[in-house]
């Protein structure tokens, strides 16, 4: 297995995603919400922006295909996150987490809607297995929800944090048939994600401050090397690759991940109904990523290819 390999991809985006669970435990207090993803793909931005000057990777892009960059980096780095923030704070993690993972079945139908891709049995298959593999590892926290309260409004925010982000997808693999460069794009799209993290925290009217403690600065610098930059690196590449459909199953891995560390560091205990959710997780990822010959399936078959 090579480093850019799919299955290599997936598990850098996955196993950096499900340990970023921990590292916005630390972002979450003193500084806003809006604020911090702001500091993030800003930092995010200069960092790979500077890798790019020193590698010589050219920054320089149209004003078209700035607009496309933007709407990228918009969606994907800017509200996704914003949003998914917002969620949070009017349902629990576990709830986000069962219905950001929706985003299966958002892809391949953003797909064959905007790309022409078929929409398999396969993919469907595979997307119900992910899903409820995920609702069941969370389900004491999805009887929580259903007490009332302000969980319905947490429920849409989750909802439209994941229609965004396959909206992001959408974009990512647009520039990508259009040949436009991952890194240089990246790095022009997370400082457009900071920008709209920006506006999004000047319209919410909360306070511009910065915590200098240790625990919120080292997690902020893992988040922007590790949680944007690398993680988001091996995903747009897995993304050009496999296509958006089957590259949507790192949003049902990232869950198993993130549990699994609970278990390490927060106790987390687990139930039989659980295991069986991951599971039923690991079984709808493999059946996503596994080489489609293996249903018998030609190579004309796969998802989008970018060229």
């Amino acid at each position: 297995m090579t480093p850019r390999s799919p299955p290599a991809l997936f598990a850098i985006s996955t196993l950096i995603w499900g340990s970023t669970w921990l590292a916005i435990k630390f972002q979450l207090g003193d500084v806003a919400p809006e604020v911090s993803v702001a500091y993030r793909f800003a930092l995010a931005a200069v960092l790979l922006g500077a890798w790019c000057v020193a590698t010589r990777r050219s920054l320089r892009f149209s004003s078209h295909a700035h607009a496309f960059i933007a709407l990228q980096g918009a969606l994907l780095f800017g509200f996704n996150y914003v949003t998914v923030y917002w969620a949070e704070q009017y349902a629990t993690s576990g709830l986000v987490a069962v219905l950001f993972s929706t985003i299966v079945f958002m892809n391949p139908v953003g797909a064959r809607l905007l790309f022409g891709t078929a929409l398999t049995l396969r993919t469907i298959v595979a997307a119900t297995l992910g899903v409820t593999g995920v609702a069941l590892m969370f389900v004491p926290e999805l009887k929580q929800a259903g007490s009332g309260g302000q969980a319905a409004l947490g429920i849409a925010l989750g909802l439209v944090s994941a229609a965004i982000a396959s909206g992001g997808n959408m974009a990512a693999t647009r520039n990508q048939r259009a040949s436009i460069p991952i890194m240089p794009s990246t790095a022009w799209g997370m400082a457009y994600g900071a920008l709209v993290s920006a506006l999004a925290a000047l319209a919410h009217g909360v306070p511009w401050t910065f915590d200098t403690r240790m625990p919120y600065v080292a997690s902020l610098a893992y988040l922007a090397v590790f949680g944007s930059i690398g993680a988001f690196l091996a995903f747009l590449t897995l993304l050009k690759q496999v296509g958006p459909g089957p590259a949507a199953y790192v949003g049902v891995g990232t869950p198993v991940v993130a549990m699994l560390l609970s278990t390490l560091f927060e106790g987390y205990r687990w139930t039989p109904l659980a295991a069986f959710g991951v599971v039923l997780a690991v079984a709808g990822n493999w059946l996503a990523m596994a080489p489609r010959r293996r249903w018998g399936q030609s190579k004309k078959s796969a998802p989008i290819q970018a060229p």
